[in-house]
């Protein structure tokens, strides 16, 4: 309908209502489309102004976290006892930094069924509960809640009374089998790698933990139950290390019924070390939370594609030099990479015999820098700083001048070394450390001194001096069944085993098929058999390639790949923990042009795989991973 204005102008009203319906369709269009781009497929009550969107977006979301506060267990201790209390105070301070929102609840408001309305529970410490809250507890899980707990919970009643492990049991699937007596001021726990809660940390990686509030040893039980870690010390303890380390879980995560748990055989308290112990705990604690609270976690793999170890063999020659000849034979029919590490002494008085072998591998070093008593004072008992310098220098000149094999690898006589050690290393350009005293990891440790960077790499398995020398054990089945067991024991973790033989021992005639036999088993397990070289080359383009995750909705989320080095990644395998059921994987890039990866979705596991054929210098890639949600998730 057309209406003349009293200038004489006709106005179209149904013109300008459609006009403006369609601006307002176009915009709502633009919206949606931007809305899309950013947090991917949406249902379109996610972004309606309703109640539950608005305390979203203005910072004041209902609360997702519940921290128990037992009374029960706090009438346990002692009159003036702190001990519950700081260990809710450092439960507030972890959960603070995450920027989580919480309350600290009671013993009844569970009793009560109050604690529904929260996503994840915290049990810390929490020994006495009554039956009402382990009925509560059950049921919470059975509907979909999650629980993070640490000791033995519930194992009294809320009288005080000994109640037993049903619970812990029947809710984990896992059996208690000791508590640790403080006998010693702390134990090492080493953790497994590639898992979700142990993302960005290395593997291996063994943290101290103060034994007075004796921690427990647990044995998982049940398929829906993963043990994260063990408290087994292959390094101090006796003991057949497959049935040692099943029996001596510290940290386990699984699901009862919808729900989910993670649970810490020792109290966060109880964390003792240096500041990059710390700052790995903080890593493996919000790992934990992620996982509970569907969350993902990322990282680049450890090994290439298909190997979940790695593997390097070390002949090593001192005395009965003449059994290097066994380790020749097997190597020129076998093809298997190795490091031989030499003696100078010995590579002078047999040269003809070292040379022969540096044309099956490479030609390391093993050099005197001081002996330790104490194998924690590596300040006061190594050679100083000057003599370390001396002694490697004539070290390798000496195979240099004998062998005519330049030699980049040292293996201390004693085991040991300090930082003069890495200094003497650096100037006098070696690039590989084998040593005894790293123990915090199953993996090579990169150091860089004067801009030069080497790899550190620690003693990861026992070797022939124990097993042949030590134990006694001349039965070459016996010594199979050994060695595999720590191949087992490094594919448990996923990490390096250091296969060390000496001429003395193993590399005799009548032990030499046992390292061919180990070699094929590992081989046969997924294991990856390689060389130092090899070995570095991998190692520091991987250790360069940097993760960072986000999620940006319930239904995307984004990971970019950065490799902020001077060269060339190739073959890197990015695992993502979508960490809940999904379905419908799709991989997309908000930049045109981007190179989209190879993947891979492990529906079992909810692992996705991208698999990057390389990643130039200073590139960085960034994807957007779109899925479908399963269930509640």
């Amino acid at each position: 309908m057309a209406v003349k204005s009293s200038k004489g102008l006709k106005v179209n009203y149904l013109i300008i209502f459609l006009s403006g319906l369609v601006l307002l369709t176009t915009g709502i269009l633009v919206f949606l489309l931007v809305v899309k781009n950013v947090y991917g497929n949406y249902e379109i009550e996610e972004i309606l102004p309703s109640k539950e969107n608005i305390t979203l977006l203005t910072g004041d979301p209902a609360k997702k976290i519940g921290i128990l506060y037992s009374d029960y267990t706090q009438n346990m201790m002692p009159e003036g006892s702190t001990w519950l209390s700081d260990n809710v105070d450092t439960w507030e301070h972890f959960i603070n930094s995450l920027h989580y929102q919480y309350d600290i609840i009671s013993d009844q408001e569970i009793e009560q069924g109050e604690h529904y309305k929260y996503k994840l529970l915290i049990l810390p410490g929490s020994k006495s509960m009554s039956d009402k809250e382990l009925v509560q507890l059950k049921k919470y899980l059975e509907n979909g809640g999650s629980i993070f707990c640490t000791g033995g919970p519930s194992t009294y009643s809320d009288e005080g009374k000994w109640r037993g492990w049903e619970f812990f049991t029947e809710a984990f699937g896992m059996k208690f089998n000791k508590e640790i007596k403080p006998e010693e001021f702390y134990k090492v726990h080493t953790l497994r790698g590639n898992l979700p809660l142990t993302a960005g940390i290395p593997t291996g990686y063994t943290l101290k933990i103060a034994t007075w509030d004796r921690p427990i040893y647990a044995e998982i039980l049940e398929p829906r139950t993963t043990q994260v870690s063990f408290w087994f010390d292959f390094r101090r303890e006796a003991g057949l290390v497959r049935e040692a380390i099943q029996k001596s879980a510290g940290i386990a995560y699984g699901t009862y019924g919808r729900g989910r748990f993670v649970w810490y055989g020792f109290e966060i308290n109880s964390v003792i070390g240096e500041q990059e112990d710390y700052i790995y705990f903080e890593k493996l604690f919000t790992n934990s939370i992620n996982w509970l609270t569907y969350g993902p976690t990322a990282f680049v793999k450890d090994w290439p594609e298909k190997y979940n170890a790695a593997m390097i063999f070390i002949p090593t020659v001192s005395e009965n030099v003449y059994n290097l000849t066994n380790a020749n034979g097997l190597l020129s029919t076998q093809k298997y990479p190795a490091t031989f590490f030499v003696d100078p002494l010995v590579a002078k008085a047999n040269s003809g015999l070292i040379k022969s072998a540096s044309s099956y591998g490479q030609i390391g070093t093993i050099v005197d820098i001081g002996y330790l008593e104490n194998a924690q004072d590596t300040v006061n008992k190594l050679y100083d700083a000057d003599v370390q310098l001396e002694n490697l220098r004539s070290a390798r000149d000496t195979i240099v001048k004998y062998i005519g094999k330049d030699v980049k690898s040292v293996m201390p006589l004693n085991g040991f070394y300090n930082e003069s050690t890495l200094q003497a290393m650096s100037k006098l350009g070696y690039e590989f450390l084998i040593t005894d005293s790293l123990t915090d990891r199953s993996v090579p440790k990169v150091v860089i001194r004067n801009n030069n960077q080497m790899l550190v790499i620690t003693k990861t398995a026992r070797d022939d001096i124990e097993v042949v020398g030590k134990y006694g054990l001349t039965n070459t089945d016996f010594q199979r069944y050994t060695y595999e067991e720590d191949v087992d024991r490094l594919l448990f973790e996923g990490g390096l085993l250091v296969f060390k033989a000496h001429t003395r021992y193993q590399l005799q005639q009548q032990y030499i098929n046992v390292i061919k036999d180990i070699i094929n088993y590992a081989r046969n397990n997924k294991v990856w058999l390689t060389s130092l070289p090899e070995l570095q080359q991998w190692w520091l383009k991987r250790h360069g390639v940097e993760i960072i995750y986000e999620t940006r909705s319930k239904r995307r989320i984004v990971v970019e790949i950065n490799n902020p080095t001077e060269e060339k990644s190739e073959e890197i395998t990015v695992q993502v923990n979508l960490n809940k059921p999904v379905k419908n994987i799709e991989i997309s890039s908000e930049i045109i042009g981007t190179t989209l990866p190879r993947y891979e979705f492990d529906e079992d596991t909810n692992i996705l795989y991208l698999y990057l054929d390389e990643l130039e210098a200073n590139e960085s890639r960034s994807y957007l991973v779109d899925f479908e949600n399963i269930g509640d998730s």
